[in-house]
């Protein structure tokens, strides 16, 4: 998963959306509850961001260049099916830049 280490070069802002007590949220929860610590420790300088919204579907948005911001929803995914968007949205900024 060296691609975790990459989130700096290609996001400018992470941000993960999801309700604090629904199902629907409960494994986006538990994703960034396991993976925040480790995402953050490799990418220092990157905002990485935790909105909590009652009732909100669960989402992760990626600000890129200029602006530029992509997002997926995560309602029904698992933690690994979670891990593999973010990755996708990390490298849709490697393809922005060029």
């Amino acid at each position: 998963m060296a691609w975790r280490g990459h989130l700096s070069r290609n996001l400018k802002e992470l941000r993960f959306l999801y309700c604090q007590s629904s199902p629907g949220s409960t494994q986006t929860r538990e994703f960034v509850h396991r993976n925040y610590k480790d995402l953050k420790t490799l990418n220092p300088k990157l905002p990485i961001l935790i909105r909590e919204c009652s009732g909100v579907e669960p989402q992760i948005w990626a600000r890129y260049d200029i602006g530029v911001e992509r997002y997926v929803r995560l309602d029904g995914l698992t933690e690994a099916q979670i891990s593999k968007k973010l990755e996708e949205l990390v490298k849709a900024g490697e393809e922005l830049k060029v």
